[in-house]
């Protein structure tokens, strides 16, 4: 066997640039008219028409890659000519046995029944249905608790005119007129022939029948249902809750998809979320951060009574264990940061001004007294 690559003296992963380059430089040489009477030179100046009418053409080149025979007589020696078939011309790839070219070829070309229409042989097998998408906005607080409500989705339910089979009941099974009944078609590419199965029955050789008006052959219809659903507490933004079996009906008893919600939550006027645990700001005035104080606050609960303790300072964090954010996966709750902010009163007032000086005088104390170490 010929190796037409040894012959124009270039690699097998040369590119066409360098067969091109590597045939005319070979072709200079060993011209008959350049070699007048040299049997020889004319020899090899056929071998390398030969071999570059081969390797020019990438299907022809890809074809010698893989079987290492085509254009033996494909290119300038006896048998077809360039162009045409070569060894392989009105070679059937078709099915001979337990082993055949044909599903070789199914393997390279892949196999064209994988694109058949519903109702063909992949198409009756049970399928499972689609999952639907729905985005749902809830408030602060309904995230936070947890909530049921009802949601309207368009999804696809099972034909009840064909019980989801996607056939019309009253047409009969007929021989598929594609392949004529045996479930496999002959295709064409370029100067090969191959077997492959039939697109149009998927490979049965037969066509249930006619597919049903009211679906169009899906098994399916589009629908608009109300749906009674439950989001657990302490679903997060972005959080998604899986609602199983309320998807698009399955393909011929195949079971439903599911639906997803995607939960987008509304910030909040005083809570601030991080992770599990609450955050907010708690106003106090002088007295009360000094003094102490019992203070009733928002929680997720309804209000609570929040002990401030005496001296408490401006951007102290207090902290109020389990009334955080429950986890939809442990139940277990977060805690409540609670941040002092001392609110000074106003000083439009002139007696309230003299008695601010007078506390300074009895209580004199340097704030920023740590600033200067």
């Amino acid at each position: 066997m010929k190796d037409y690559y040894e012959i124009l003296g270039v690699n097998k992963n040369a590119g066409i640039n360098d067969i091109k380059k590597a045939y005319r430089k070979l072709a200079r040489k060993y011209h008959p008219d350049l070699n007048p009477g040299d049997k020889a030179a004319e020899q090899k100046f056929k071998e390398i028409n030969e071999a570059h009418e081969t390797l020019k053409d990438p299907e022809k080149k890809k074809q010698y890659d893989l079987y290492g025979s085509l254009g033996a007589r494909g290119a300038s020696g006896p048998g077809p000519g360039p162009g045409r078939g070569g060894d392989f011309e009105g070679f059937d790839f078709s099915t001979s046995g337990n082993s055949s070219f044909g599903d070789i070829f199914e393997t390279i070309f892949g196999n064209v029944g994988d694109q058949r229409p519903h109702g063909t042989r992949r198409g009756r097998q049970a399928e499972r249905g689609e999952d639907l998408l729905y985005s749902m906005n809830l408030n602060f607080m309904d995230a936070a608790n947890g909530i049921e409500t009802t949601i309207q989705v368009s999804h696809k339910q099972a034909c009840v005119a064909c019980k989801g089979k996607g056939i019309d009941a009253a047409s009969k099974k007929s021989t598929c007129p594609t392949c004529g009944g045996s479930g496999r078609v002959q295709k064409q590419s370029g100067f090969m022939k191959f077997g492959s199965i039939c697109p149009n029955c998927g490979g049965s050789g037969v066509l249930p029948g006619a597919p049903c008006r009211s679906c169009g052959g899906d098994g399916r219809v589009e629908t608009t249902s109300r749906l009674r659903v439950r989001i657990p507490a302490g679903v997060d933004n972005d959080s998604k809750v899986r609602i199983a079996g309320k998807g698009n009906a399955g393909r011929n008893g195949g079971p439903e998809g599911d639906l997803i919600i995607t939960i987008h939550v509304t910030p909040h006027k005083v809570f601030r979320r991080n992770g599990q645990d609450l955050e907010m700001s708690l106003p106090l005035t002088y007295a009360e951060a000094a003094l102490g104080a019992k203070i009733e606050i928002p929680t997720l609960e309804g209000s609570s009574l929040f002990k401030v303790p005496p001296g408490t300072a401006s951007g102290q964090k207090l902290r109020l264990k389990g009334k955080g954010i429950v986890n939809p996966k442990t139940g277990a709750n977060g805690d409540l940061y609670v941040e002092i902010r001392i609110v000074p009163p106003s000083t439009k007032d002139l007696k309230v001004r003299e008695l601010l000086k007078e506390i300074e005088k009895v209580s004199p104390y340097d704030p920023r007294e740590e600033l200067g170490r």
